[in-house]
């Protein structure tokens, strides 16, 4: 997920016709770091509106995090041997490094040390510590930085999300709706001025009274828009209200979020697995033993229902039977699926009354 946030002083205005009040206002304005005007008929004060900080990935992260938006588990890195550490610390086979630049493009950018690509996968702490020693202290170019680049002087260490799907969320200020503006599309995870030209009906837009503030049904009208399921239309309404508050919390000109992510554990949850094995040249019995050894790895506690035919079935079956584990083998393809169907109801039933339930086969 990149995340930015960026933010404004308010427009102030003031305006003394008095000659006795120059001095005073003379020194507020030296004070208030303004802009001033002397004329005739007096002084004028004004300091127009500054967008003048920009934050990096990292700090809008820990600050989506406080408001209590799930992102991603990660840490900002200062140096290789730093990125070698959080990497470790993860824990987990795959982890992202991504370049800290405050420029558009990153991912398709190109460093000086010759790294394609400000945002990396890596699957080992020693891959990340190679990996940030090409980004730390160098410069990235990118369509916005153009030839003078942007140098990289920290990474963003974060463990990998599987999307299932990747949407664009968005809040500004907005002249034509005169406050802000929601603005939400289906194509996230790349360049959204790119959407906006090629199609920009995939854009829509929701304006907020800022004096009413932002309204439930708003954010669910929005989402229903934007194409997110229903299953988690609630959700991602909640985050939008959450990240509206967020952006007048720090009096934010905008907040983006590009991919607003639904991940696997927004889909519906997985209650019983089908495998459909018909082996020809690939025997049964090796294709079983890769079924046990996943099954094994991965701790899989939902019971698998595996339909076996073909070369050396009897013993694919002797081994599914041997190894303990909740698989059921079936000759039978339509009975395989109903068979799963039924032990997926039963293990949703328990979920929802929050009973443990133990399979003992054969069923």
């Amino acid at each position: 997920m990149a995340a930015c946030m960026f933010y404004s002083r308010q427009l102030a205005t003031a305006t003394l016709r008095s000659h006795g009040s120059r001095t005073a206002l003379r020194a507020a304005a030296q004070v208030l770091g303004s802009s001033g005007l002397l004329n005739n008929h007096g002084l004028q004060v004004q300091q127009q509106q500054q967008r003048n900080l920009a934050l990096h990935e990292y700090l809008s992260m820990e600050l989506l995090q406080e408001a209590g938006i799930s992102v991603p588990k990660g840490q900002v890195a200062k140096s290789p041997d730093e990125a070698f550490a959080i990497a470790k610390k993860l824990g987990s086979k795959d982890v992202v490094i991504k370049a800290q630049v405050l420029a558009g493009g990153r991912g398709k950018g190109t460093f000086e040390s010759g790294l394609k690509g400000g945002v990396k996968i890596v699957f080992s702490p020693e891959e990340a510590k190679a990996v940030s020693s090409q980004m730390i202290g160098k410069k990235l170019f990118t369509k916005q930085t153009g030839k003078k680049g942007r140098i990289c002087n920290q990474v963003l260490v974060c463990e990998r999300r599987y999307p299932r799907r990747e949407y664009y969320f968005a809040i500004t200020m907005e002249r034509s709706f005169q406050g802000p503006v929601l603005i939400g599309s289906s194509q996230g995870g790349v360049n959204i001025e790119d959407v906006a030209a090629e199609s920009p009906e995939a854009i829509v837009k929701e304006p907020v009274d800022i004096v009413e503030g932002i309204k439930k049904e708003q954010a669910l009208r929005l989402a229903q828009k934007m194409g997110f399921p229903q299953n988690v239309l609630d959700s991602a309404a909640d985050n939008m209200v959450k990240l509206y508050n967020l952006f007048l919390k720090y009096d934010a000109t905008m907040v983006e979020i590009n991919p607003m992510v639904e991940d696997s554990d927004g889909a519906g949850k997985v209650q019983a697995i089908l495998v459909n094995i018909f082996g020809g040249i690939m025997r049964c019995d090796v294709i079983a033993q890769g079924i046990v050894m996943a099954v094994k790895d991965l701790d899989i506690k939902i019971p698998i229902v595996v339909r076996l035919q073909g070369t050396r079935v009897d013993d694919a079956k002797a081994l599914i039977a041997d190894s303990g584990l909740k698989i059921l083998a079936c000759d039978d393809l339509d009975e395989a699926a109903k068979m799963v169907v039924k032990l997926s109801e039963i293990v949703a039933l328990a979920k929802q009354a929050q009973v443990d339930v133990k399979f003992q086969l054969p069923l």
